[in-house]
């Protein structure tokens, strides 16, 4: 599941991937390799071997993991987290049927961009600046003015903990809210924090419930905070995480040493049930949820992205796991249904990881990672409703392999497949 990468499954031909001198003879089979020694009369030694993969398993097209409107010049931003770009369309942009895609209006990608793991995305509603955030493997935010586009260093850049996931904004303060999955937790900067500025301040700890935090959604009027929980958890010591790097006595903190803040204590792991946990705009420290929407009744399922709707009161979350987007008031607490839920085969839903609401245009916008594409529903769509219009960035039957960070690989001889493990 996104967080993902562009990541690729390579075959080597066969033989070895290091080798001997050249010249040098094959040691006789049964015979120990020589002792290293002064006196020996070859020095052995290892060197690599440059060697073009047989094949490739890679998905050539842009996947979508995060979703935003600049209502203001009509664009719609999306996070190609496959191909590691953000990518920039018309915000009418609806790819026909017989197309092979659509051709971004602008596209920032490339080494020099820093880009990769990019898992959600913010657009400043004055200036059409975009805050991308690096997910897992990277530690930083970048930031790019509305006339960056190609392979450009960012405009700004904020190193930050390992593993973010979710960025939201409160414009009226100039504050910037960030989660982080391991250790949970909700840090906040000034929105103009760059290089190794610290946070203003943590929300962490065992009473918040956080667990493995993912999406995030700031309701400015009623000044709360909704925060996504996929479920996976572990206890600190001393029941703290990135607080060990932070002093708020200090503008600045060195998150290069964060791994001394990995510091779970052994059997603690744990799953909790998914959940949305609320809590004051403000909050900071180890400090309970408001409220807390968690149960069966829910149907949350490795809840990732948010969107909120303040003038009707209404949360919408990504459930990727079942491809639905679940519809909740933002007053709801305990073990409550949705008021509405988007699923089907109709609705092109697959893999919904971002999810954004235009209340300007009174639409609903959804970034697919398992199918290329991103759909624009009416406000307040429900059911089996079909998209009224669809970005591809694919051909419309092209598979995807939902590589996500691939950790691991192995191979069934029985019945002649790889088995990967993101």
């Amino acid at each position: 599941m996104p967080c993902a990468s562009a990541l690729a499954l390579l075959f080597l031909p066969n033989g070895p991937l290091s080798g001997r001198l050249r010249g040098e003879p094959p040691p006789q089979r049964g015979t120990p390799p020589a002792a290293a020694s002064t006196t020996s009369a070859v020095t052995r030694k290892t060197t690599g071997i440059q060697r073009a993969p047989a094949r490739t398993i890679k998905d050539p097209y842009s996947s979508f993991s995060a979703v935003a409107v600049d209502v203001a010049r009509n664009e719609i931003i999306l996070e190609d987290e496959n191909l590691s770009q953000i990518t920039v369309y018309d915000r009418l942009e609806n790819t026909p049927p017989k197309a092979a895609l659509s051709e971004p209006k602008r596209i920032i990608g490339g080494r020099n961009t820093k880009i990769q793991h990019n898992c959600d995305v913010y657009v400043d509603p004055e200036t059409g600046d975009i805050y991308s955030i690096n997910g897992d493997i990277t530690q930083y935010l970048t930031v790019w003015t509305r006339d960056q586009k190609g392979n450009v260093p960012a405009s700004r850049m904020l190193e930050t903990p390992h593993r973010t996931y979710g960025i939201a904004a409160d414009e009226g303060t100039q504050e910037m809210f960030i989660t982080t999955q391991h250790p949970a937790a909700v840090l906040v900067w000034p929105k103009k924090a760059e290089g190794k500025d610290a946070p203003l301040r943590i929300l962490e700890g065992d009473h918040t419930q956080l667990a493995e935090s993912q999406g995030l959604a700031l309701d400015t009027k009623n000044q709360l905070m909704y925060v996504s929980n996929k479920g996976a958890w572990a206890g600190l010591n001393n029941n703290v995480g990135w607080g060990r790097l932070y002093n708020p006595g200090s503008t600045t903190w060195n998150i290069s040493q964060q791994t001394r803040v990995l510091d779970f204590v052994p059997g603690t792991g744990e799953y909790r049930e998914p959940s949305i946990t609320v809590y004051p705009l403000k909050a900071k420290g180890d400090v309970s949820p408001l409220r807390k929407i968690q149960g069966p009744q829910t149907r949350l399922n490795w809840p990732s992205e948010m969107g909120l709707d303040i003038d009707r009161e209404e949360l919408y979350v990504t459930n990727p796991v079942t491809n639905e987007i679940l519809v909740f008031r933002s007053t709801d607490n305990g073990n409550v249904a949705p008021i509405r839920v988007l699923k089907g085969s109709k609705t092109f839903l697959n893999v919904p990881n971002g999810v954004f609401v235009d209340t300007k245009n009174n639409e609903l916008l959804v970034a697919n990672y398992g199918n290329h594409s991103a759909t624009v529903y009416p406000r307040t769509a429900s059911g089996d409703t079909a998209p009224i219009r669809t970005i591809r960035g694919a051909p419309a039957n092209a598979q995807t392999p939902l590589f996500g960070n691939i950790g691991a690989i192995t191979y069934d001889t029985k019945r002649s497949q790889l088995i990967t493990f993101n």
